[in-house]
């Protein structure tokens, strides 16, 4: 018989924002909270324990589980991030389970990971096995379900399919890689892309779609490029579907139908078989209940063996 008090706690900490989530431990959302990350304060592991602490007062027990979602690359132990580029000082190293006092053990995992277990366990994901995810944000992430499984690679870099080569002639992204996705659809380099006119793809969307000969030029220019990637990541992974979220996923249509057009034309399909692309169904909550659910995993894992 399940405990009616029983719960767990998914936190994903990013640049901006810490999102928090209280779920069952079959998946259902108690509690949803977002507070400021405050990265210059160097307060984010100080507002997570705050915030801890008030739901375990609030619900007179501790979680069953306690799951961390962050930028980064998790250690081989999943115990803390192992390497972080550029942000959330500190982070690199700063093990949970000692700060946070829990009496289980806190796992850590990247969050675009953590997004794709997020909507494997309650959202557009469910009940595939074959599974790749794309965040399109200021950024974009990826992630990369294989046979049921999370791909993780040797030290943790599988999955980051932001950096793929869609132009080899491009300029180097922070990672190195010459001509990336990331540097085609991401809003951090959109003014730049541009000419200067937006600075948000919010803004070259609405531009695009009422009329803006050089917005659109600029828009499908980027789904283009979105297109091409996808063709490639499906004949790399030959996934069931392919999920689509983050800030600039909110276009809609107006991302979703020319997205389809490329892909008529760019994607290998055997035997008339096509990969259905989707929008992902959580949205910024992915990351936190995909952080719960890895951790009850982990620590079913551990019981197990």
């Amino acid at each position: 018989m399940v405990n009616p008090k029983s719960y767990s706690v998914g936190v994903d900490l990013g640049g901006t924002n810490i999102k928090i989530v209280v779920v069952t431990n079959e998946g259902e959302l108690l509690e949803y909270l977002t507070c400021d990350t405050a990265d210059a304060e160097g307060s984010w592991a100080q507002t997570i324990k705050q915030n801890l602490h008030r739901i375990q007062r609030d619900r007179k027990t501790t979680p069953c589980h306690v799951g961390i979602a962050s930028p980064g690359l998790a250690a081989r132990d999943g115990r803390s991030i192992a390497h972080m580029q550029g942000r959330l000082n500190g982070l690199e190293g700063f093990v949970w389970t000692n700060f946070l006092e829990t009496p289980a053990p806190v796992f850590v995992l990247n969050d675009a990971h953590a997004a794709l277990l997020g909507e494997l366990w309650q959202g557009a994901a469910k009940g595939y096995r074959n599974v790749i995810l794309l965040t399109l944000g200021t950024g974009v992430g990826g992630a990369v379900l294989a046979d049921g499984r999370l791909i993780k690679g040797q030290i943790g870099r599988a999955g980051h399919l932001g950096h793929v080569t869609v132009n080899s002639d491009g300029p180097a992204d922070i990672v190195n890689t010459p001509g990336s996705l990331e540097q085609m659809i991401g809003n951090y380099n959109l003014r730049e892309r541009s000419k200067g006119r937006f600075d948000s793809t919010r803004k070259l969307v609405e531009a695009h779609l009422a009329g803006d000969k050089h917005a659109s030029e600029v828009w499908l220019r980027s789904v283009f490029q979105l297109g091409a990637a996808i063709a490639s990541f499906i004949n790399a992974f030959d996934p069931e579907i392919v999920i689509v979220g983050g800030g600039i996923a909110q276009a809609g249509a107006a991302l979703f139908n020319p997205l389809a057009n490329y892909l008529d034309k760019f994607e290998w399909r055997p035997m008339g078989h096509r990969v259905r692309v989707i929008a992902a169904e959580l949205g910024e909550k992915a990351g936190a209940i995909g952080a719960a659910y890895h951790a009850i995993l982990q620590r079913e894992e551990l019981t197990s063996a």
